[in-house]
């Protein structure tokens, strides 16, 4: 859901609505069996739509980043929790992250920095965002949260080929490359934007000979064939992903 509180400060930062408050009670007991479930061992962040207080009950997903649980940690206790919740939450997700890439140089740690601070709510354990300043809302913020759209490119290119469910596939492709719409949207416009929907309207505007309508239909219809998946790749996926590359460009590791 968009956050209506997204945007840039007065000072040039980006603005957000992320906050503790804004969680509404219905997702209290989901937050805190997740409190429990890692206890002891990583840092636990809330963002997303329940993060903003934009959530819908029970189509919304509760999303999680954790540092320091290892991946497989992470998927063990998202699939319990996602069983357990089910009727508050389509999915409950938790991507782990590392604490060595908050100290880290290149771009992927400067975007995991830029998400922390501005997007992330602090739920369990240390919390180094808490000492970070806000970051401008700039191609280099753009750069560090979809500079890696050619590498994932390639992967989805690879799990067409071996023949994974398009549906899951092409959701996949959608949110990743109409964030990076976002980003290009944000630079071109001097504004910030995560918001797919909208930012695929302005795209529209900008660049009409390179439609990413079809991307936003995915969004609430998943394609389900692969050939669909297939010709998006090779079209508007294609088209965004040289345009970021060369506007905002690609991370540097």
């Amino acid at each position: 859901m968009h956050d209506p509180r997204e945007g840039v400060t007065p000072q040039g930062t980006i603005r957000t609505g992320a906050r503790r408050q804004a969680v509404s009670p219905v997702h209290e007991p989901v937050l805190r069996a997740a409190v429990d479930a890692v206890a002891g061992r990583c840092a636990l962040y809330l963002y997303g739509s329940v993060a903003t207080g934009t959530a819908s009950v029970p189509t919304s997903d509760v999303d999680l980043l954790s540092i320091g649980l290892t991946a497989a940690e992470a998927r063990r206790i998202a699939g319990s929790l996602s069983a357990r919740f089910r009727d508050v939450c389509r999915e409950l997700s938790i991507g782990p992250a590392g604490w060595d890439q908050l100290d880290e140089d290149g771009d992927e740690a400067y975007g995991l920095r830029v998400f922390l601070r501005h997007y992330a709510v602090h739920l369990h354990g240390p919390d180094p965002a808490a000492s970070l300043p806000a970051f401008p809302a700039d191609v280099r913020a753009a750069r560090g949260f979809n500079g890696d759209l050619a590498r994932h490119v390639g992967r989805w290119m690879t799990a067409l080929e071996q023949g994974e469910d398009p549906a899951r596939l092409g959701t996949r492709v959608a949110r990743k490359t109409l964030l990076a719409v976002a980003g290009l949207v944000s630079v071109r416009d001097g504004t910030w934007t995560t918001d797919r929907r909208s930012a695929a309207g302005r795209w529209g505007q900008l660049e009409p000979q390179t439609s990413v309508e079809s991307l936003v239909a995915w969004l609430d219809l998943p394609p389900t064939d692969p050939a669909a998946v297939q010709a998006a790749l090779a079209g508007p996926v294609a088209a965004v992903t040289e345009a970021f590359a060369a506007e905002i460009g690609r991370w540097d590791v």
